[in-house]
C-alpha cells in the first residue's frame, strides 16, 4: 500500500513539473511583452514631460520679457514724473 501512495506522489510531482515547464515559456513571453509595454509607456511619458518642460520654459521666458518691458516702461514713466517736478 505504501508503494502505491509513493508512486502516486511521484506521478503527481512529475505531472506538476511537466505542467510548470509548459507554462513557463508563455509566462516568459508574457513578461517580455509586459516589459516592452512598460518601456514604451515610460518613453511616451518622458517625451510628454520633455515637451511640457519646453513649453514651460518658453512661457517663463515670455513672462520674463514682458516683466522686463513693463519695468522699463515704469522706469521711463518715473523719469518723466521726476523731470516734470
Amino acid at each position: 500500500m505504501r508503494k502505491f501512495v509513493l508512486a502516486a506522489a511521484i506521478a503527481t510531482s512529475a505531472l506538476a513539473l511537466a505542467a510548470c515547464s509548459e507554462t513557463a515559456e508563455p509566462a516568459a513571453e508574457t513578461t517580455d511583452a509586459m516589459a516592452s509595454d512598460a518601456d514604451a509607456a515610460v518613453n511616451t511619458t518622458a517625451e510628454g514631460v520633455e515637451e511640457a518642460v519646453d513649453e514651460t520654459g518658453a512661457a517663463v521666458e515670455g513672462a520674463a520679457d514682458e516683466t522686463a518691458a513693463a519695468a522699463d516702461e515704469a522706469a521711463a514713466d518715473a523719469e518723466e514724473v521726476m523731470a516734470g517736478e
